[in-house]
């Protein structure tokens, strides 16, 4: 390649990259996947190192992210830069960072690292002084970023006050969305017919980023911690691994696993004992950060314009793939959502067959621009699920088709509605929604009712023995012995799944019957607010716009569904089979109409606590005003009793709060809280 054409690549490289950034740092909404960013990257810097004359202070090689949008959160400069991290994709690459390392220092290794999981989330920032939290930020360009406080504070095992620590101090980590939250959360959204979050990192980037804390709060976000900025030295540890204990002794939450390893190979070993276990993972983490464990070591390597000599990523491989979309074809879901299925030219992406990737909704078509005989890219979205990264346009021959939806239920036939971007069937009886109905009432996180699988579903239907999931109760032996592979012990065992399903209490149930934008979360919340199914079907729109969580587009949809002839008569079928409505743990009302607030470090877990006084029929909200009933005031209090007193709301301490309790429901909490 001559200096010329050098040239224009490296500029075509600066060029794209910055885009990139753009879409990955400020809009949140990535083209490429991680590891062909990587790609582009590792050229643009084999090219500079390649021609010296090239090389410019302004290029991706040199900075850290993307300027923050300025129009969207108050930009923050932070008062030391936050960098970023070289990548090695081998052992090789792991080498040569030691031996850069050793020439460096002027004498050679092994060297004692701390190995580190690289969560995939995004990186912030948090600004103490005299121990108090003054605010909290992203890590944007490095040196400025934007300011996210009141969203970092719904995440509740953040520090807000602090002892034993320096006068102005930043602790760094990072803020991401466990893989069950992320699910569940692309589950909720495709529903909606919403866009989805292509992958954990995306989703933690644009729930920190929102306008409203309250939505910030429903997400699930969390939150881990591994290094300092301003204090570091002030802070007293001489090791990074001594570091990550000193953050937990200080109450950060330090939820990555971290390793203690001995020069290169103790390194390898480590890395490759968590490649194997990385799908066990509570979060995605696209490798290990290797930093020299002494800190000492650290002032004498210094940094180069955009990260740190002494650690580096050490990235695990990255499962993509290419293949074709050959056709879509479009399932029923339980609530009639159609839903469109890629069947694509088979490959094998890590270590198992992928042949079939959901489409999710008509939204997510419309952003990939896919068409019918595309080539694309995929891979296992959280490991687990395979996804469409993005079509390989540039593959494009013309004879690709665009993707059309039917105009009617391709199972039973009728006319399709269309609500939004979401496409339902609105037949009743439309044997694809009984059988997903059916399916879920009786999954694992629902009714349990292990030895109903998929097959024996289809049976139960095709032999008319269940039209819905009221007719599981009325099930004999005599009905089962006889089909595919069920003997007279496999139906007992079924029989005696179906009876214990009635005892789950109403929490389960209602997420069981699928009510609409009812997950988990919020049938938890249902449940703990209402006691029984009687006391949810008499609920007005106010009174569900009153449950945590609970919108008023979701408290309509909800509504609907509760007054509904045909679902109050299946709730009929079903209490008079023997299943329990009540909650588990029924509220008696006893603290309805109070308004409490939390502050401070309680005995318990706050959640634990919250959760108990909504069981009880209180309203708990996360700031002090003049509707506040109680502010419960814990250890090492925030700037919330301040303001209390400012509003005379009355406080009360944490045993207090539990002879409120023991008053009102001659109960002692221990018992309530077990």
């Amino acid at each position: 390649m001559t200096l010329e054409e050098a040239k224009r690549r490296v500029n075509e490289l600066r060029d794209l990259i910055r885009y990139h950034n753009y879409r990955y740092y400020v809009l949140d909404a990535p083209e490429i996947s991680d590891a062909e960013y990587d790609r582009l990257l590792r050229e643009l810097e084999e090219l500079e190192a390649r021609f010296p004359e090239l090389q410019s202070p302004d290029s991706p090689t040199q900075q850290v992210g993307a300027k923050p949008l300025e129009a969207t959160f108050r930009p923050v400069r932070h008062p030391t830069r936050m960098y970023s991290l070289d990548n090695a994709f081998s052992l090789e690459e792991l080498r040569a960072f030691e031996e850069r390392v050793e020439r460096a220092l002027g004498r050679k290794g092994p060297f004692a690292y701390t190995v580190e999981h690289k969560v995939d989330g995004l990186s912030v920032n948090l600004y103490y002084e005299e121990g108090v939290l003054v605010y909290g930020a992203t890590r944007g360009d490095g040196e400025t970023g934007e300011e996210v406080t009141q969203n970092l504070l719904t995440i509740p095992t953040i520090p807000r006050r602090l002892t034993g620590v320096p006068g102005r101090l930043e602790v760094r980590g990072e803020v991401y969305l466990p893989l069950e939250a992320f699910f569940r959360l692309n589950e909720e959204l495709e529903e909606k017919g919403e866009r989805i979050f292509k992958n954990p990192r995306n989703a933690a980037a644009g729930s920190l980023r929102q306008k409203d804390p309250r939505i910030t709060a429903q997400r699930g976000l969390r939150a881990t911690f591994y290094a300092l900025g301003l204090g570091l030295e002030e802070a007293g540890p001489k090791t990074q691994y001594d570091l990550l204990l000193w953050l937990r002794e200080k109450g950060f939450p330090v939820e990555h696993g971290f390793a203690r390893a001995e020069g290169v190979e103790g390194v390898e070993a480590v890395y490759q004992d968590w490649l194997e276990r990385r799908r066990q993972l509570p979060y995605e983490a696209d490798g290990v950060v290797v930093k020299l464990d002494e800190l000492a070591l650290w002032r004498e390597l210094g940094y180069t314009a955009r990260a740190p000599r002494f650690a580096i990523a050490y990235k695990f491989p990255a499962e993509e793939k290419e293949t074709r979309l050959l056709e879509v074809v479009f399932q029923v879901g339980r609530t009639g959502r159609i839903t469109p299925v890629g069947l694509l030219e088979p490959v094998l992406l890590e270590g198992s067959e992928v042949s079939r990737v959901t489409l999710h909704n008509e939204s997510y078509l419309e952003e990939l621009d896919l068409r019918v005989g595309d080539w694309v890219l995929v891979h296992k979205a959280g490991g687990v699920i395979p996804e469409v990264l993005r079509v390989l346009k540039e593959r494009r021959t013309g004879e690709e088709r665009p993707i059309r939806w039917p105009e009617r239920c391709p199972e039973c036939g009728f006319r399709l509605v269309q609500e939004g971007k979401v496409h339902r069937c609105p037949n009743p009886l439309c044997p694809a929604k009984r059988f997903e109905a059916i399916r879920h009432y009786a999954s694992r996180k629902a009714m349990d009712i292990q030895g109903l699988g998929e097959k024996l579903i289809e049976k139960l239907l095709e032999k008319g023995l269940v039209r819905d999931v009221a007719d599981l109760y009325r099930l004999r032996k005599e009905d089962l012995v006889g089909l595919e592979r069920m003997g007279e012990k496999s139906a007992q065992n079924l029989l005696q799944q179906i009876e214990a399903s009635k005892h789950r209490g109403l929490e389960r149930l209602l997420y069981a019957l699928g009510l609409p934008g009812v997950g988990e979360v919020l049938a938890r919340n249902l449940a703990g607010r209402f006691g029984t199914m009687d006391r949810l079907l008499g609920a007005s729109l106010e009174e569900l716009l009153e449950v945590e969580e609970v919108g008023e587009l979701t408290a309509r949809a909800i509504l609907e569904t509760l007054q509904d002839p045909q679902f109050r008569h299946l709730v009929e079928r079903l209490k008079a089979a023997g299943v329990e409505m009540e909650a588990k743990e029924r509220g008696e009302e006893a603290l309805k109409g109070l308004t409490f607030v939390l502050t401070g470090e309680l005995s318990r877990p706050r959640e634990e606590v919250k959760a108990l006084l909504r069981r009880l029929g209180a309203k708990v909200t996360d700031s002090v005003s003049r509707k506040t009933s109680f502010l419960v005031v814990g250890e090492n209090p925030g700037s919330k009793l301040e303001k209390a007193r400012a509003l005379g709301v009355p406080t009360l301490d944490e045993a207090g709060l539990y002879r409120l309790i023991e008053e009102r429901t001659g109960n002692k909490p221990e018992a309530l809280l077990a």
